[in-house]
């Protein structure tokens, strides 16, 4: 795919644009600046995604992803790409779409049934233990928080095949953390604030498998202590809140450091 020449500017902004758009770009964009914030970012590569909401697409399948050459501490609300399940740009974006990141999420949006938002890492810890022959172990508190939550799908390479979609599909079914075996983490959620809790939960189970499997053996959780632990991990449920107090401090922290991600 031939790349384009990036400016500092942003793509042009929609003084028309339905205000449900509005706000899930200033969201889109604010977590790309936390995930910054938090050291997730591989270098211009990896994504996070949101659908359009139904409101403006009129319930067909649209979403939101970053324009692809620009690192996430340069992503904004108005230079966020909008696009359809085919990958056609809908906005008149002139920035292009990396065509990994629109085959997983795609295939994710349109196969996962209250897939609203899709998000993916490849950090240190995270695929340290997606190289694991036993993936993450139940060993530590975060861990058990995602007993019988946690999907696995086989690396078959860089995902820009669109036959591989249908067999990610197949192997998520309903669990919303993902371990792409010899890849990284992935999660998704029926909102942005929930789908981060569960990523950052499973990122950081994978943090400390990594800091204890590097002094010793690892003292296993007992397996009614973990259905116990993800049975009462709240932090996932809407009736709780699923994540968005979580999000809005990480929002509170990135307007300290630097509020161009409204733009």
């Amino acid at each position: 795919m031939t790349t384009l020449d990036i400016a500092p500017a942003s793509a042009p902004k929609n003084a028309h644009m339905h205000p449900d758009e509005r706000r899930a770009r200033v969201q889109l964009a604010a977590c790309y600046r936390i995930f910054d914030m938090l050291g997730w970012t591989e270098m211009i590569y990896n994504h996070i995604t949101l659908r359009v909401p139904d409101s403006v697409s009129g319930g067909e399948r649209q979403f939101l992803i970053n324009p692809f050459g620009l690192h996430y501490s340069e992503v904004t609300a108005s230079n966020l790409v909008k696009i359809d399940a085919q990958g056609r740009v809908l906005d008149g974006s002139h920035y292009p779409v990396n065509p990994a990141g629109f085959v997983v999420h795609a295939a994710i949006h349109q196969g996962v049934p209250g897939a609203h938002c899709v998000m993916h890492t490849h950090t240190t810890a995270g695929v340290a233990v997606a190289c694991l022959e036993e993936g993450l172990q139940q060993t530590n508190f975060y861990s058990a928080q995602l007993h019988d939550r946690i999907a696995y799908h086989d690396f078959e390479g860089i995902t820009v095949h669109a036959e591989e979609g249908p067999r990610l599909v197949e192997h998520i079914g309903d669990r919303q953390a993902v371990i792409l075996r010899n890849h990284g983490l992935l999660a998704w959620g029926a909102t942005l604030p929930q789908t981060f809790a569960i990523l950052w939960t499973l990122n950081r189970a994978c943090e400390i498998q990594m800091a204890t499997f590097s002094m010793g053996r690892a003292r296993p959780v007992p397996e009614d202590v973990a259905i116990r632990c993800s049975r009462d991990a709240l932090q996932f449920d809407p009736r709780h809140g699923a994540g968005q107090d979580v999000f809005d401090a990480l929002v509170r922290r990135v307007e300290r450091i630097d509020a161009s991600y409204k733009d």
